[in-house]
């Protein structure tokens, strides 16, 4: 289908808190809640405990690369016991953001092109990529577990922070689009980066330091939260 001329070309997402609904008692302002805390949580207090402390060490500056912050939170989940039952727990329980279906249904039938970077798990990027059909997906952390359910392995992409400028600058090359020609929609701090580098992002129901670099702003209440009005926006 020809594309609307006032659509952007390619729309990129951010996952958690964006597309799958955020769990806000993990907003602790340290940085963006994700799944990697939801996942020690569900490991016990003191795994929580650790992987806060993580969190801390990131801030500082303390790991030198993103690739290195998650080799260091990997290490918490393994001490603590991690099993792919409890991981595939995890992976069950989330919820697409209210909207999300009809949001990239619109766009996929207006032929926008949908990405999906997320510097969370891959099994979760899967679960959203399939439900939605989006066009492609990157995720940092895919997990390998043993015949036993023992995590076994993984494999790690720098896809948070600047890293996620890179996939995006990936796909405008294949997809011959600049950036200008892009629309980002994200919720967390981590996404500053892609807000900057695109034509126009979308702060929804987001932390500070991205309200504070994208193009608009939405703020909706608690359990009310709806992408549905995001259309609108790109359609400006």
């Amino acid at each position: 289908m020809n594309q609307p001329s006032n659509l952007p070309r390619i729309v990129f997402f951010d996952l958690e808190g964006t597309l799958l609904k955020k769990h806000y008692h993990l907003d602790d302002g340290l940085v963006a809640p994700s799944a990697w805390t939801l996942l020690a949580e569900k490991l016990g207090p003191e795994c929580l405990a650790a992987e806060n402390e993580s969190k801390k060490v990131w801030k500082a500056g303390g790991y030198p690369t993103y690739i290195d912050w998650m080799i260091a939170t990997i290490d918490i989940h393994r001490r603590f016991g991690l099993t792919k039952d409890v991981f595939q727990q995890l992976i069950d329980s989330a919820e697409l953001m209210p909207g999300a279906t009809e949001l990239v249904s619109e766009l996929d039938r207006a032929g926008v092109v949908t990405v999906l970077i997320t510097g969370g798990f891959k099994a979760l990027a899967d679960k959203v990529q399939q439900a939605l059909r989006l066009r492609h997906s990157f995720a940092a952390c895919d997990y390998f577990f043993d015949a036993v359910g023992r995590l076994d392995h993984w494999n790690l992409l720098p896809a948070d922070e600047a890293g996620k400028v890179d996939f995006m600058q990936l796909i405008c090359r294949e997809y011959k689009t600049a950036p200008e020609h892009c629309a980002f929609i994200g919720d967390g701090m981590n996404d500053v980066h892609m807000a900057r580098e695109v034509g126009f992002s979308v702060a929804f129901n987001a932390q500070r330091e991205l309200e504070e670099v994208a193009s608009v702003c939405v703020r909706q209440e608690v359990g009310r939260e709806d992408l549905t009005e995001i259309l609108r926006l790109l359609k400006r």
